[in-house]
């Protein structure tokens, strides 16, 4: 099954993140563009975050972040948001996260 990955393009969007919009299902995400700090207060549930470059690869994985926790990677140009446990479900998270970012 393929990976749906809604962007998250403005200012607005990037800030309200998943308050804004609840994730489709266990195939669905949020890319946020540019982002490099993701905070879960105030979410019900974990969530998992693939932090990635300017070319769209990992360059690190948060698994099942809970509520009111925060995470932060430098290096990142962008992170997409998952449902918990999709990393782990999907050993080949990082190709079905390229493909669906595909212009």
């Amino acid at each position: 099954m393929s990976l749906y990955i809604h962007s998250a393009q403005t200012f607005m969007a990037r800030l309200l993140g998943l308050h804004a919009r609840r994730l489709d299902g266990e195939n669905g995400g949020l890319h946020l563009d540019p982002c490099r700090a993701v905070h879960t207060f105030g979410l019900p549930d974990a969530i998992d975050l693939v932090f990635l470059d300017r070319h769209c690869l990992p360059v690190r994985v948060v698994c099942s972040l809970p509520p009111w926790r925060i995470a932060i990677c430098a290096r990142a140009r962008s992170v997409v948001e998952l449902p918990a446990g999709y990393c782990q479900a999907h050993p080949d998270f990082a190709v079905r996260i390229r493909l669906a970012l595909r212009p």
